[in-house]
Order: C-alpha cells, then sequence, then structure tokens
C-alpha cells in the first residue's frame, strides 16, 4: 500500500510501562521533526478559552484502497451541530475537527500532530490502525483519545486511551467460545496487517474456554480483490473431518463482502460449511446487498459490541441523525464505526459537563475520566468508568473495561440477537494464550 510502512507487532505488547513511555516519547520527538520545525506541543490544550467553541477532533481512514469510515467523522460533525441547536455543553458550542488517516501511519502521526497544534482537548470517535504512530503525540500533548474503534493493542494500553467497547479481543473470544461448541475444524481468514496479527489470538482464547483446537489461520493482502485462493484453503481445511461441519471466520474489516463473492462460489460444493465473523466485519447493509436470506451470510453467527441496530436503545442516536443529518449516506445508523462514535460523544459530553464552570483542557477531561466519572450509555454498553486495575494487564489490555459482547445471527435475512442481553467474555480474555 503507497506510503504504508509495515510494523509487525505481537499480541499483546511485552514492554513494560516506563520503557514504552520513554519509546513513545522518543517516537513523538523524532515524529514532530519529520512533520514540523517545532512542535510547540503544550500538555493541557484549552480548545478554545472563555466562550469560545471546544475543539474536538474525530479522524478516520477516508477514499482509501481499504478500510473506510467516513461516517465517524461525518456522525461527529452532526452531532457536534445537535449539540449546538440545544445551547451547547455548559453553554459552550462544540468545534469537531475532521482529519483523514488515509490508512497510512504518516498520515495518522499528521492527524495527532494537528491535534495538538490546534489544542482540541479531545480525540473522539476514531478509527485508525496505527496507534503507535499516534498515540505518542498524544501522550506528551495529554490529549485524551476516548472511544477507538478498538482495532489495535495501543487502544487498550495507552494511558490517554479510553476506549468504550471491547475491540476485536472481545469480538473473536466471543465468537470462538460460542464456535467452540457448535463447529468443527475452523479457519480465521484475516488481513495481513498490523491489526490482523494480533486477531487468531483472541478467536483461539474463546476456542480453548469451548474445549475446541485452535482455527487454521489464512492471511489475505489487506487490499485484496479477490479471495479465490484463501477459500479454497479454508474450505479444505474445515472439510477434512467429513463428520463435523466446519466453520470459516473472514475478519476482513469492509473487504469481507469481497471474500464472501469468492467464497460463495467456491463452496458449491460444500454446503454444509458455515460462516460466521464480527460486527465490524459485516452489518445489515451488507447482508442485503449480498442476497439476503438467499446470501451467503443466512444463519451465520456474529458477535458485536452493541445491541441490534432496531433496538430502541439507539433512537436517541438516530433523532439525532435525522435532525442533523438527513440524507448524509455516510452516516449508517447500523455502522459499528458510527454506533462507537455516538457512544464516545456521549462519553466526552458526561465528562465536559463534570466540569462545570471550570476551565475546560485536555488535561481536564482526563483528570474527570481518570477521576472515578461512571458513564451511563442507555444500556448500549455496561457503565463505563476507567479505573486502574481491570484485571486485563497480564494480556496486555490494563485500558479495557466493556468485556460485554452481543451474539446475533443472519435469519430469513435479518440480523437479530441471538439472546437477550450481553455475554461478558473477561475470564476468556484473561486466560487467552500470549506466549
Amino acid at each position: 500500500m503507497t506510503g504504508r510502512r509495515r510494523i509487525r507487532s505481537t499480541f499483546p505488547l511485552k514492554l513494560h510501562r516506563p520503557v514504552r513511555a520513554t519509546a513513545r516519547s522518543a517516537g513523538a520527538l523524532a515524529a514532530c521533526a519529520a512533520l514540523t520545525a517545532g512542535c510547540g506541543v503544550i500538555p493541557g490544550a484549552t480548545g478554545g478559552s472563555g466562550d469560545d467553541p471546544i475543539k474536538i477532533m474525530t479522524w478516520a481512514p477516508m477514499e482509501t484502497g481499504a478500510t473506510n469510515k467516513p461516517g465517524m467523522p461525518a456522525f461527529a460533525q452532526a452531532y457536534a451541530r445537535w449539540i449546538n441547536a440545544h445551547g451547547g455543553i455548559n453553554g459552550r458550542k462544540l468545534s469537531v475537527l475532521v482529519c483523514n488517516d488515509h490508512n497510512d501511519t504518516l498520515a495518522a502521526a499528521k492527524c495527532a500532530q494537528r491535534a495538538a497544534d490546534e489544542k482540541v482537548v479531545a480525540v473522539v470517535g476514531s478509527y485508525s490502525q496505527y496507534g503507535d504512530t499516534f498515540f505518542p503525540t498524544l501522550e506528551i500533548a495529554d490529549i485524551p483519545y476516548i472511544g477507538g474503534y478498538g482495532i489495535t493493542n495501543s487502544e487498550f494500553d495507552s494511558m490517554v486511551s479510553y476506549p468504550v467497547n471491547g475491540g476485536q479481543p472481545s469480538l473473536l473470544a466471543g465468537l470462538g467460545r460460542e464456535l467452540g461448541g457448535s463447529c468443527g475444524p475452523l479457519a480465521l481468514v484475516r488481513p495481513d496487517s498490523i491489526a490482523g496479527d494480533e486477531l487468531h489470538v483472541m478467536l483461539d482464547s474463546g476456542l480453548k474456554a469451548a474445549k475446541h483446537t485452535a482455527a487454521a489461520d489464512q492471511l489475505a493482502a489487506e487490499d485484496a480483490t479477490e479471495y479465490s485462493t484463501q477459500s479454497e484453503r479454508a474450505l479444505d481445511t474445515t472439510t477434512a473431518d467429513p463428520a463435523k461441519k466446519g466453520c470459516v471466520v473472514p475478519a476482513l474489516g469492509d473487504r469481507t463482502s469481497t471474500f464472501m463473492d469468492s467464497f460463495r462460489r467456491a463452496r458449491e460444493d460444500y454446503p454444509d460449511v458455515r460462516t460466521a465473523t464480527v460486527l465490524g466485519s459485516v452489518d445489515q447493509t451488507v447482508i442485503d446487498a449480498t442476497g439476503g436470506a438467499s446470501g451467503p451470510y443466512e444463519g451465520s453467527y456474529l458477535t458485536g459490541w452493541y445491541p441490534v441496530t432496531s433496538d430502541k436503545r439507539w433512537d436517541p442516536m438516530k433523532a439525532v441523525i435525522k435532525a442533523q443529518a438527513f440524507g448524509d449516506n455516510r452516516i449508517d445508523p447500523a455502522d459499528a464505526g458510527v454506533q462507537t462514535t455516538w457512544i464516545a460523544y456521549t462519553v466526552l459530553k458526561a465528562a465536559l459537563e463534570s466540569l462545570g464552570d471550570g476551565e475546560v483542557t485536555s488535561t481536564a477531561v482526563r483528570q474527570a475520566l481518570d477521576g472515578g466519572l461512571k458513564v451511563d450509555t442507555g444500556g448500549l454498553t455496561p457503565t463505563l468508568q476507567w479505573k486502574d486495575d481491570n484485571g486485563l494487564a497480564s494480556v496486555g489490555l490494563p485500558r479495557l473495561v466493556n468485556t460485554d459482547v452481543t451474539l446475533q445471527a443472519v435469519r430469513q435475512g435479518r440480523l437479530v440477537a441471538v439472546r437477550k442481553g450481553f455475554t461478558d467474555v473477561r475470564r476468556t480474555l484473561a486466560n487467552a494464550d500470549v506466549s
């Protein structure tokens, strides 16, 4: 991919906090030298003073050849318009700055540097797989990163990160635990990328909890346009034991539908092989576009972070979209990125409101979140609170506070809840083999 620096990472990072902080600081200083003649990063950015708007930033990849999440920054700006139309927060308006990380390490670093230069008080509801690139700058500037998409281990390790979901680790662990009791041989098809490197570890943690053997790990180019080779290999693996129905798990983000085009053709001679995946790779829009009840996802299991889109708990988010972004086809209420951005801004709103008439700075927002603030998301997640010890530091996830997932299935072409409520995968994650 043009401009992409390939970094191989293992899950989790084994650096201890002091070493990691030193490495990040050095990386941030190097990034500063490359991006600007003088960084001028001042911890505790104000984001505006007095009655000036409070500056926030949301970033995501847009118009790239791989994963794109334009709905996240688009919804963030719609949310700001909605907040401002209702008097702001503590009488102050929000100003949302947007940055395109282009699925590129240098562009992600530039977004972080711009956040520091613009003195935003938080980066909220964003997507990037280059956490090791942008977190050093945010850490030096003391800018909180609220509600990232959860695709890299950095989001669950950095002390300026405040994740609202369990990321890919929770989704894969939950899916593995479910499939372990109902599938024969399994194959995971995932991107040969920084984020993809960590997926099989978490899927296998769930399979292990269900006393199932590890899944075969099939790699694919992140920007592949067809997956015939991966489909054939996955089918060879999952049909090795004719007495047991195999399962194929594509976890390819928005390339999953492309994989399914290849897989559907290759599967014609293997109708008993099932598919399962995670929300974020598949949503109702994808299911509809691939044939609904007659498509390849019929009968598939999916794990998600949140309730299904038809749940009434999403009505407040849908009201914002209707009022401020009606007709904006970038914003899909069924998109997990849009949903994460809504929850992230719910957290931001609670943090800002807790400051009252006090000074609004990035440091003040961080102190509010670190000070035991509890955030009610209307039942879309458990009550969120970031604590010093979450019991998952040993597997590299010290900042992960929401380990709940939902189990969903495609039935008659519709994505429906398999059971009520959430499933907590904290114990499964804690027992993951990260050696």
